[in-house]
């Protein structure tokens, strides 16, 4: 089973990573795994972008097997590299402020206070992303081995403002000193 980088040959394709539909052209990746209701294989769509966040593995595969000329490749590679040297960062599923103060931190098991700041964690399984928890932003270091979150945490988090984000850095600076 080779992964696949192509442009959408409809509109009808939704993201795997972000929800999102993969317009008509758009280049997409597709992950090609056996079929779990039936004979065969099936493919699950990512955007390139989304797959290299969450993916890495399959988006190098797919990178190695394209044509050449895939825009952003190098860019994609190092997302997908970074994937891959801290094997949960790909979990990441952006960033928000706790709505209560009832969930437990998955790294350090302490309560995630009401409006501190979390990162939502998700597993792949069975073709899908699964909730799977949160972590303090300060616990990052500890639970993923990096920092760099900010990136992701954009591209699944669009609805955070400038501030939002640079509070988050600040929360997740604090656990790294």
């Amino acid at each position: 089973m080779t992964h696949v980088i192509e442009a959408a040959l409809s509109g009808r394709a939704k993201c795997r990573g972000c929800d999102q539909p993969i317009a008509k052209g758009e280049l997409r990746l597709g992950e090609r795994a056996p079929n779990a209701f039936g004979e065969g294989e099936m493919t699950i769509w990512f955007h390139p972008r989304c797959g290299a966040f969450k993916r890495p593995e399959v988006l190098l595969e797919g990178l190695d097997a394209a044509q050449a000329g895939i825009p952003a490749s190098a860019d994609l590679r190092v997302i997908a590299e970074a994937g891959i040297a801290h094997r949960r960062l790909p979990r990441v599923n952006g960033a928000q402020r706790s709505p209560t103060g009832r969930a437990r931190c998955r790294s350090c098991r302490e309560l995630i206070a009401k409006d501190a700041w979390r990162v939502p964690l998700v597993f792949f399984e069975m073709g899908r992303f699964q909730p799977s928890g949160n972590i303090h932003a300060a616990c990052a270091l500890a639970y993923l081995g990096t920092v760099e979150l900010l990136e992701r945490v954009r591209h699944f988090s669009p609805d955070l403002t400038r501030q939002d984000l640079e509070a988050f850095s600040q929360a997740l600076r604090r656990g790294a000193d």
